[in-house]
């Protein structure tokens, strides 16, 4: 089982760069361009959140016509970003997403494993939070994997990372009672995210909580205590998630541009050691 995960696109309407320097749209096709040329294929493709920049009608279209291009399923959850009536109502779900409570979750049961998507989204604000009914919604679901390996989708990440802007932003509001669920089920391979805008890889609650890099631009890596919200044009990037039986779940992280090569491991005549 094969699975793409990009976050991050903030899409504009066309014509808008992203914060006047990201051309967040041009960026996010290349994306899925390279997700589509990908072999072997990926069963899906995942997309934690900030689908859009601003909510706005206009941005759903464009990004439904890029995904609409892309032959795989794919599944989705809102970013702090997202407008949840106009992405529930520009974009096409997949069946597995449930739009229960108002909020756009999914569960998906594909090949051996278990996907949960949960909807941090709070209204009006950057970081994010889990109600009781989101809480709930996610004990059930782990619940009924009935020990299936499970993979737990999100927009804010539940740690702090040390960049301390993003650590003010991220899954603030029930994220103590979070971690008690995620440690009372020691089948959940992984918790992914987006949000911060770069690869972060920590341990939490009993397993590992990883951030996926944006495929379009990244936030600055500073750890300093009082670090300006910057970011850079570094290179594009997403993961790409692997789970086989007895080789378990494993993480890529991969380069949407191409690079020069691939070449051999040829030694040269004088490396020390050669033969021939």
């Amino acid at each position: 089982m094969l699975i793409a995960h990009i976050t991050d696109l903030h899409i504009r309407p066309p014509g808008k760069p992203a914060y006047r320097v990201s051309e967040t749209n041009a960026l996010s096709e290349r994306a899925l361009d390279a997700i589509a040329a990908l072999r072997p294929r990926p069963d899906l493709l995942v997309i934690t959140g900030d689908l859009t920049d601003c909510g706005l009608p206009e941005e759903y279209a464009l990004l439904q016509e890029m995904l609409g291009r892309l032959d795989m399923p794919v599944l989705m959850v809102p970013g702090n970003h997202d407008r949840r009536d106009n992405l529930v109502a520009g974009l096409k779900l997949d069946p597995s997403t449930v739009h229960d409570s108002g909020f756009v979750q999914f569960v998906a049961d594909i090949g051996p494993m278990r996907l949960i998507g949960l909807d941090t989204l709070v209204p009006g604000q950057s970081a994010g939070g889990l109600c009781e009914a989101r809480l709930a919604f996610l004990d059930k679901a782990l619940e009924e994997a009935a020990g299936k390996p499970v993979a737990i989708f999100m927009h804010h990440p539940p740690f702090t990372c040390g960049i301390a802007h993003m650590d003010a932003i991220r899954l603030l509001d029930g994220a103590d009672a979070f971690a008690g669920i995620v440690a009372r089920h020691p089948n959940i391979e992984r918790i992914l995210c987006g949000h911060h805008h770069r690869p972060i890889v920590t341990r939490f609650a009993g397993t590992i909580a990883q951030i996926a890099p944006s495929v379009t631009h990244q936030v600055t890596l500073d750890l300093t205590d009082a670090g300006a919200a910057t970011f850079h044009m570094e290179p594009p990037a997403y993961l790409l998630h692997s789970f086989r039986e007895g080789a378990g779940f494993v993480s890529h992280t991969a380069y949407v541009e191409r690079y020069p090569g691939p070449y051999p491991f040829v030694l040269d005549a004088d490396y020390p050691g050669a033969q021939g």
